[in-house]
């Protein structure tokens, strides 16, 4: 299996010159792939700017980072024809990887804005080079900027950041110094969700399990759900007694506790997802706590409570001064 090292720039749109497209906010102009081989040693290069159809000002601050005009992009090919040449490029049997979560989400929507087939027909698993230079070096939880770890690594720095081609290439480099054990811990692409319960993702890795559900028509129907509200212990697979109820501190992500007889506290956290439908999906994770990370829970969910008060105390005043 090959590892395609995959990395975009993108314009948007500049307010008050041309009005966002809601079904593609991002324009891809420009892609840089590099091809390693399964001993990670570079056995191909791609690279291609591509003439933008959707936006054709060059927003301030994309043009200030990556150093491209308009003009430039004249000279690129057609997005279709770009993509047709570079899947063509990646061959058969490869996964892709990129620094952080986002370039496979929004190639995937250029693709669908010009009619393309998407890169699956359910959920892609990739490489997220970023987070797992976080697992393999750091804290697992920080996000660091690509330079950054291109100088941790002191990796010769002989060509310009900012541009797909530059990116990819330091990219490569760094995933060619992480150890194999690192790569199992992949990410899913969500552009295309599970479409029924059967087909809904549960991933086990080393210290945590993930869940990815189907679409629901909003939040309400996603946390009526027996699956997204469900506490388990993924080691054992039973379900087990909840010492902290599902709440949330902001509306978006919910947390709970649940004690497993033998292997402990097991802390699960919902997030709420919007999808390309204007409908919600759920990213759940759960994983083994100390008492101490059990207590850090309890004080959120205290500060939670408090804020509720708080806030209804401020509408209570507001509507009898009105």
């Amino acid at each position: 299996m090959n590892f395609i090292v995959l990395d975009l720039e993108w314009n948007q749109s500049n307010t008050g010159m041309e009005p966002e497209v809601k079904t593609m906010p991002f324009e891809i102009i420009d892609i840089g792939a590099i091809k390693l081989n399964e001993d990670k040693v570079m056995v191909g290069e791609y690279n291609q700017l591509i003439k933008p159809t959707v936006y054709q000002h060059m927003h301030r601050i994309t043009g200030d980072l990556i150093h491209l005009h308009m003009k430039d992009l004249q000279k690129g090919k057609p997005f279709v024809e770009v993509m047709e040449e570079f899947l063509s490029w990646c061959g058969e049997d490869y996964i892709f990887c990129t620094w952080g979560p986002l370039d496979l989400f929004e190639l995937q929507r250029n693709m669908h804005y010009y009619g393309m087939e998407p890169l699956g027909s359910e959920p892609i698993r990739f490489l997220d080079i970023q987070k797992l230079f976080s697992i393999a070096y750091e804290d697992k939880k920080a996000r660091r900027s690509l330079e950054y770890a291109t100088d941790y690594l002191n990796i010769k720095k002989d060509i310009p950041f900012h541009r797909a081609f530059g990116d990819a290439y330091y990219t490569a480099e760094i995933l060619a110094c992480i150890e194999d054990g690192v790569l199992e811990n992949y990410s899913i692409d969500t552009y295309i969700l599970p479409k029924s319960r059967k087909e809904e993702i549960h991933v086990l890795f080393s210290d945590y399990v993930k869940y990815i559900s189907r679409e629901f028509e909003d939040k309400q129907k996603a946390l009526e759900d027996r699956e997204v509200i469900s506490t388990k212990c993924y080691l054992c697979h039973k379900n087990i007694r909840k010492k902290i109820r599902w709440f949330s501190p902001n509306g978006k992500n919910y947390y709970s506790v649940a004690s497993c007889p033998v292997h402990g506290y097991v802390k699960s956290k919902i997030r709420i997802r919007k999808s390309e439908n204007d409908k919600v999906y759920v990213v759940k994770t759960a994983k083994l706590i100390s008492e101490e990370g059990f207590q850090k829970i309890v004080q959120k969910k205290e500060q939670a409570k408090e804020h509720r008060k708080a806030k209804r105390a401020r509408t209570k005043v507001k509507d009898q001064n009105h």
